[in-house]
């Protein structure tokens, strides 16, 4: 029990250690300002301000008619579209380093996460195990004692 505590902790640490690692060695930066105030979406391109509209017309479009349903959905559309398209411009590079570093930064995601797995499925495996050997264990009892009530079923007949 101590072990598995222990086993658990550890890989914890190291996964944490690891992926902070990782995030220390990673740069993000956005697409819009790189690209002169246009994105584009499904191959058009379309000014940065201009996924702003669907949001203004959504809000006159609620406070107009008193909040209804369709302008609610329009308006929370709306916001998932500029939700999406920051999402879409966003840049995500790894920095350069050394092959020590990106290995040490692997071993410690990937072996802190197999930790981690290993203490919270041991239970199930240890359990799958436990029925197996029940069963090998029972089936080979009874045939051992059916095969020596056999024998002795036998030998009382070989004597009579």
């Amino acid at each position: 029990m101590k072990s598995d505590v222990k086993q658990f902790v550890a890989g914890m640490v190291m996964l944490v250690v690891g992926l902070f690692l990782l995030s220390q060695n990673i740069v993000v930066s956005s697409g819009w300002f790189g690209m002169g105030g246009f994105g584009m979406f499904g191959g058009i391109r379309v000014n940065t301000g201009m996924i702003m509209i669907p949001f203004i017309i959504g809000i006159i479009w609620m406070f107009g008619s008193g909040a209804s349903f369709a302008s609610k959905v329009f308006t929370v559309l709306s916001v998932i579209l500029i939700i999406a398209s920051v999402i879409m411009t966003t840049n995500i590079y790894l920095v350069s380093m050394t092959m020590f570093q990106w290995v040490l930064i692997l071993i410690l995601i990937f072996g802190g996460a197999g930790f981690v797995a290993k203490v919270l499925f041991a239970g199930s495996f240890k359990e799958d195990k436990a029925d197996r050997r029940k069963h090998k264990t029972s089936v080979t009892e009874s045939n051992t004692t059916d095969s020596i009530e056999e024998e002795m079923e036998k030998i009382r007949k070989g004597l009579k």
